[in-house]
């Protein structure tokens, strides 16, 4: 492949434009591709798919190739695919996320937020995160991101589909291999702390908690936990077609 023929891929993340799992994977798609980085200056953990609208964004060249802006990874990818990149991206990665992205998280998660932003702008486009706490090994999953990118370039992905990976946090040797899942369920207790200021004044914050999966089958936890790469197919279409069939059914007298 010459370099007037290599497609164009976009990076972002929402662990902000330094993160080691950005800079792991850029590493990784320069090597099949032209490849530009739009980042958030700064960590944006849990931003879901927030635009920023109340306030101009701006974008800061770090170094050539790379891109750092003031907003939100949906941000990241509405400015970077109709204002800094030069050509239309042929594929769009987000990651490395630092921890899981598994179950109800793909909800808050910017990390998926960035891909599912992708794909409604056309851009074919996938999330990955490193389940863990601490001792990231992002080449592996860097590695296993360059894989994945080649096949999606070479197959594509269904119409307004994007796909969410999850690869565990273990030696290569001991990742068992690759499962197609679906999204799981994760509970959370205590996950709401009470806290005071100085003048006795109560506040709230959120976060911790302890987390408790439903028992289901070929979920991405289960997956991950069994040491497994996850990799959880994630339709735009929010229908619940089989509810929608019901409604029909059960209250077409109501409405008539």
């Amino acid at each position: 492949m010459n370099k007037q023929t290599r497609p164009l891929i976009l990076v972002t993340n929402d662990d902000g434009v330094s993160s080691d799992g950005l800079i792991a994977l850029y590493r990784a798609m320069k090597e099949i591709a032209d490849t530009v980085v739009v980042a958030p200056d700064r960590e944006r953990s849990a931003t879901s798919h927030s635009l920023t609208m109340h306030r101009p964004l701006k974008v800061s060249e770090v170094e050539e190739g790379i891109y750092c802006l003031n907003g939100t990874p949906t941000d990241c990818v509405a400015i970077a695919i109709q204002k800094v990149l030069d050509r239309p991206a042929a594929l769009l990665v987000s990651g490395i996320n630092m921890g899981g992205n598994l179950g109800d998280d793909i909800t808050y998660s910017g990390t998926v937020s960035a891909a599912i932003e992708g794909t409604i702008m056309g851009v074919t486009s996938f999330a990955i995160s490193m389940v863990g706490n601490v001792g990231y090994k992002f080449d592996i999953a860097a590695a296993f991101a360059k894989k994945l990118a080649m096949i999606i370039l070479e197959k594509g992905l269904p119409k307004d589909t994007l796909l969410n990976v999850n690869v565990p946090n273990l030696q290569e040797s001991s990742i068992k291999g690759v499962k197609f899942t679906k999204q799981g369920k994760r509970l959370y207790s205590d996950s709401i702390h009470e806290t005071f200021d100085p003048w006795g004044r109560k506040h709230y914050w959120i976060g911790g908690g302890t987390p408790s999966w439903e028992d289901d089958v070929n979920t991405d936890y289960l997956a991950v936990e069994s040491g497994y790469i996850s990799i959880s197919p994630i339709h735009l279409d929010l229908t619940n077609y089989e509810a929608l069939d019901c409604l029909r059914r059960q209250w077409k007298e109501v409405f008539d």
